[in-house]
């Protein structure tokens, strides 16, 4: 297997594991990301988000080749998407994931480039 392989599946994991904690054990967690404006319940947004979370990790793991990179796109524009509910984290001083100090909160904005990036090139050519 190769390296981009290995990445594409722990991508897949964890996207896997985020959903399954969306749908248990960190799904109060998850509740203060949503921002305000979301029209939908805040428990109901985590858990469509964590089926939507599953459903892609799933989608990265078992994607054929010749799909594979539009999947990283998608998976990087479903990080992109979340974005707004760590920005909505962080302006509200919402505490969660152990975040309860602004520049923590803060440094979370940080890591949706990493995993943009990480879902972009596992899965390309």
């Amino acid at each position: 297997m190769e390296t981009k392989d290995i990445s594409k599946v722990a991508l897949g994991a964890f996207l896997i594991s985020a959903g399954i904690g969306h749908l248990t054990f960190a799904r109060k967690e998850f509740q203060a990301q949503v921002p305000e404006w979301v029209p939908l319940k805040k428990d109901d947004t985590v858990v469509y988000s964590g089926i939507a979370e599953i459903l892609l990790g799933t989608a990265a793991i078992v994607t054929p080749q010749k799909y594979r990179k539009t999947m990283g796109k998608v998976l990087a524009g479903f990080f992109v998407a979340v974005l707004p509910g760590n920005i909505a984290q962080y302006r509200n001083r919402r505490d969660s994931f152990g975040l309860n100090t602004d520049s923590q909160r803060l440094a979370r904005l940080f890591m949706q480039a990493p995993l943009i990036a990480w879902a972009l090139k596992s899965t390309k050519d």
